[in-house]
C-alpha cells in the first residue's frame, strides 16, 4: 500500500483524506439513519392510544422525546397541549411544522459534506492526472528521455485517476441512498404528525381533558 502512495505522488494525499472523512460519514449516517433511531414502525399508534383520555405526564412524554426523531416532534406537540389546552389548530400544525424542520435538519447533517466529496474526488483526481502528465513532459529533455521520471508521471496520472473515481462512486451513490432515506423518513413524519394532529384536535376542542 506505502509503495502505491509512494508512486501515486503527492497528489494521492488529499484523495486520501477524502476517504477517511467519506468512510466515516457513511459509517456514522448508517448508523444514525436506522427506523429505530428515526421512526420506529407503530410510534404514532401508540402515542396516539397512550392519549385517547388526555395528554400523558411529563415523564411519559420526555421518554417519549428521548425514544426517537419521530418521538421527539410528536412530544413537542404534546408539550404544546400542555401549555395550551385549548390551543388552535394553526397554531399546533405550525408547532410541528417547526418541530419538523428541526429534524429534517438533523437527518440531513454531513450529507453536503458527503455530497461535496463526491464532487470534489473525480477533480482531485484529474488534478493528479495533469501532475503526472507535467511530470511526463518533464521527462523530456535534450538529451534523450527520462525513463524513471516518465514512468512515475504515468504511475502519478493513473493512479490518481483510480483514485480520484474509487472514492467518488460510492460517495455518490450512498449520498443518494441516504437522500432517498430520508425523504422517506419526512413523507412518514408528515403522516404522522397529521393523524397526532387530528387526534389532539379532537382531544382538546372535546374537552376530554
Amino acid at each position: 500500500m506505502f509503495s502505491i502512495i509512494q508512486a501515486a505522488g503527492w497528489p494521492i494525499w488529499p484523495l486520501l483524506l477524502c476517504s477517511i472523512v467519506a468512510m466515516a460519514l457513511i459509517i456514522e449516517r448508517l448508523a444514525s439513519l436506522r427506523p429505530q433511531r428515526i421512526a420506529p414502525p407503530k410510534l404514532v399508534e401508540e402515542v396516539i392510544a397512550v392519549t385517547q383520555q388526555q395528554i400523558p405526564p411529563a415523564d411519559v412524554v420526555n421518554k417519549l422525546s428521548d425514544s426517537s426523531l419521530l418521538g421527539q416532534v410528536l412530544a413537542t406537540g404534546l408539550r404544546a397541549c400542555v401549555l395550551e389546552p385549548r390551543i388552535p389548530e394553526p397554531k399546533l400544525r405550525l408547532t410541528f411544522e417547526l418541530a419538523g424542520r428541526g429534524a429534517i435538519h438533523q437527518l440531513e447533517r454531513y450529507l453536503n459534506t458527503l455530497g461535496t466529496i463526491a464532487t470534489a474526488a473525480p477533480l482531485l483526481g484529474l488534478l493528479g492526472t495533469v501532475v503526472g502528465m507535467i511530470e511526463i513532459f518533464g521527462s523530456q529533455g535534450p538529451s534523450g528521455n527520462n525513463p524513471a521520471q516518465l514512468a512515475h508521471g504515468i504511475s502519478i496520472a493513473l493512479y490518481n485517476t483510480a483514485f480520484g473515481l474509487i472514492i467518488a462512486i460510492p460517495s455518490l451513490m450512498f449520498y443518494r441512498y441516504f437522500r432517498g432515506r430520508i425523504e422517506a423518513y419526512v413523507l412518514e413524519m408528515e403522516e404522522s404528525c397529521d393523524a397526532l394532529l387530528g387526534h389532539l384536535m379532537r382531544l382538546t376542542q372535546g374537552g376530554s381533558r
